[in-house]
């Protein structure tokens, strides 16, 4: 998938809701209702990215709903139920240069501040007190490991993140 054709998946419809074309939206941004700062909104149809235009939206219940244009029927809206809702990252507010959105870590090599290549990035745990990289590693890893965790507490264990060379660098014994 080229660059431009990259999309972040930020929220995904439920049900229907009335029958003017409404959808339930369940939404995976930090603060649920950032996801209509975004816009457009793309929803995957038949393996292409379709542009929708968010035409209203409402707190409903716990919950949220949303209008969008040209979809004015139920009958129309109900082909969206369970699709995901997605963006373009350029859409997304640009970050200073010591900061990072956690999807850019994902395939980083994890290097310790000595050296040892410990792998890459392959997920990112999120545990409440503070997130940790779950690093796959090298399959000839001289300690035997499959992955690694590694809290991402800055400074302590993570000394470094660098973007152009995609790289981290960790304080972190290779043996754990």
């Amino acid at each position: 998938m080229s660059k431009q054709d990259e999309k972040i998946v930020v929220g995904k419809f439920g049900a229907t809701y009335g029958i003017r074309g409404w959808l339930k939206v369940f939404s995976f941004t930090d603060e649920s209702e950032s996801i209509f700062d975004y816009s457009p909104w793309f929803i995957k149809q038949k393996g292409e990215w379709v542009e929708y235009k968010v035409e209203s939206w409402k707190r409903h219940n716990k919950g949220m709903v949303a209008k969008l244009e040209g979809l004015d029927v139920r009958e129309d809206a109900h082909l969206m139920t369970n699709f995901e809702i997605a963006i373009d990252p350029a859409v997304l507010p640009e970050l200073s240069e010591d900061e990072f959105y956690w999807r850019e870590l994902f395939g980083m090599q994890v290097v310790t501040t000595k050296g040892y290549d410990l792998g890459v990035v392959s997920d990112i745990l999120e545990t409440g007190s503070n997130d940790v990289l779950v690093v796959k590693a090298n399959l000839k890893d001289a300690f035997g490991q499959k992955e690694r965790l590694i809290p991402f507490l800055e400074e302590q264990v993570i000394i470094k993140v660098d973007r152009e060379a995609q790289r981290i660098e960790v304080d972190w014994d290779p043996g754990f």
